[in-house]
């Protein structure tokens, strides 16, 4: 038993006669009725009855049908994969996301991709922005979401793929609230405790984000929001994130007396230079410049 049989067989069932299953397979009909008895012989089942003019379904074809189709189904799913394999498609595909940017849009890229490559298997991670690109100089991933760098990278190439506006946020209770107009001047800003998103290695922060002597660090951004909550100092966090808290009078958003409270960074789907992206990386790098806002 071949999947060609199996095929075969699907298609007398498709188009009812041999004749014009043998049409549809651009065979002969001797051929699709050689084939049918070849299966019935290694089956020992009759699976069609030839008293008419056209072949009649037996009751043990119609139990084998669904089985069939499913086999038939992989068959062309696996040989899809093959020939993207054959064409680049990477085993398993790795992508690293800065975890400020996990709210961004890129499960619809990805859903696309899982759509056009059904066999590829994929591994997302969430990292720190310099842990992420370490993980892609290393080879560990072939893409990477995160925010644009603060200097260019001979090693990496990347794709704009739109904004993130990261907002300065506390608790209602820490004392900057005691003022009646809650507004900060940039001593108390630089003198007061500022929680920080960043790798786990020894580099600093993103000096983008960094206006207070006092740094506590941190490799999650849902941690980061912990501490805020808990008091414990303020933080640069997505709106996205923290819009619903501030709401909910959870967070307040903190008043600058000399600056603004939000920074807006641009996004970059970013891959190596010292390694071609495969196939999936690439039809991902496209569906995410896709998905950009114009």
């Amino acid at each position: 038993m071949t999947s060609e049989s199996i095929l075969v067989f699907l298609a007398v069932l498709d188009h009812g006669s041999f004749s014009a299953a043998a049409r549809a397979l651009g065979r002969v009909p001797s051929a699709v009725s050689m084939a049918i008895a070849q299966l019935e012989a290694e089956l020992d089942l009759p699976l069609f009855e030839r008293r008419g003019r056209e072949p009649v379904p037996t009751a043990a074809a119609h139990a084998l049908e669904p089985q069939a189709r499913q086999i038939a189904s992989q068959w062309r799913q696996w040989r899809a994969h093959a020939l993207a394999l054959h064409q680049g498609l990477e085993r398993r595909l790795v992508l690293a996301i800065a975890p400020e940017l996990l709210s961004a849009t890129w499960s619809a890229p990805l859903a696309a991709l899982a759509h056009d490559y059904p066999a590829l298997e994929v591994e997302v991670l969430s990292a720190p922005q310099t842990d992420a690109l370490r993980l892609l100089h290393e080879g560990q991933a072939h893409v990477v979401l995160a925010f644009e760098r603060p200097a260019m990278d001979e090693r990496e190439a990347f794709q704009e793929v739109g904004s993130e506006i990261l907002v300065a946020v506390i608790a209602p209770a820490h004392p900057w609230f005691a003022r009646a107009d809650h507004t900060v001047d940039l001593s108390s800003l630089q003198e007061s405790r500022q929680i920080v998103v960043a790798g786990r290695g020894v580099g600093p922060p993103d000096p983008r984000l960094v206006h207070a002597r006092h740094v506590w660090r941190t490799d999650s951004h849902l941690a980061s929001l912990g501490l805020v909550q808990a008091g414990l100092g303020w933080a640069f966090l997505p709106r996205t994130l923290v819009a619903p808290l501030i709401d909910g009078g959870a967070l307040r958003p903190i008043v600058f007396a000399h600056m603004s409270n939000e920074v807006r960074l641009w996004v970059d789907v970013v891959w190596s230079r010292e390694r071609a992206p495969g196939l999936g990386a690439r039809r991902f790098i496209d569906l995410m410049s896709q998905a950009a806002p114009a």
